[in-house]
């Protein structure tokens, strides 16, 4: 099974209902011999996300911690059918891996929608990188259609493993949107979303499901540091932190 380097989807204390700090997450990360981890807690319209001040502070943690490279980054509430994120304020233009994601406490109207356009314009959003937990049947779309277009605006869709557990009426629509990844050559990632430590770096339910359709290992773009690295330069080089 592949050994995915780059964990682009975990949580800290600062989400309250994740467990474990920074340096437990680094350190467990170096362990488990990962290259890098993206810290992307919840931005603040979920009810137990930390202030925005948290985000606008995310370059005090070092780059470095044991040996395992901290990117800066943040899981955005896509709050409606139009597409709006909570993302004022936050600074995500100069964030390293800014994902979005509909949580139903924060999407204003509600489930059983056709929310094609909100992801429409998730993707059109130049400070969006990743398109996170999208096979939610509550929050359907038209598959197809995004899939193409998050290839076509050089975005990524994640596959994301925490869903196999949690959100398990999302795994059917999980595999079709990996399938038409494949089909149309758009990148994923492949995440944990873990809330504790000990499961940064597990991916194996999602690549169980990947091989299983047998998925090309190109199209994942986090698979080492270097390839996520690659892929994101191509569209946020104007992006950077300023020290």
């Amino acid at each position: 099974m592949m050994n995915i380097k780059v964990d682009t989807h975990t949580h800290t204390i600062a989400s309250t209902h994740a467990y474990c700090t920074v340096m437990e997450n680094a350190k467990y990360a170096s362990e488990v011999g990962m290259e890098a981890i993206a810290v992307t807690d919840h931005a603040p319209q979920l009810p137990d996300a930390p202030h925005f001040w948290h985000f606008r502070n995310l370059k005090n943690i070092p780059r470095d911690l044991f040996g395992i490279k901290i990117l800066y980054g943040v899981e955005l509430n896509i709050l409606d059918l139009e597409g709006n994120t909570d993302e004022e304020g936050l600074g995500t233009e100069r964030m390293d891996v800014v994902n979005a994601s509909i949580h139903s406490p924060c999407f204003k109207d509600g489930p059983g929608h056709d929310c094609t356009g909100a992801y429409e314009n998730v993707i059109k959003n130049p400070n969006i990188d990743i398109v996170c937990h999208s096979g939610n049947p509550d929050y359907a779309y038209d598959y197809e259609k995004i899939v193409k277009m998050a290839g076509e605006y050089n975005k990524l869709i994640e596959i994301n493993n925490h869903s196999f557990a949690v959100r398990k009426s999302s795994i059917e629509n999980c595999r079709k949107i990996a399938e038409l990844c494949k089909k149309y050559g758009t990148g994923i990632v492949v995440s944990s979303d873990a809330h504790f430590c000990t499961d940064i770096g597990n991916y194996n339910n999602a690549l169980n499901m990947l091989n299983e359709i047998d998925f090309p290992e190109e199209l994942i773009m986090n698979r080492d540091l270097k390839t996520f690295e690659k892929f994101m330069s191509r569209r946020k080089e104007l992006y950077k932190w300023k020290m």
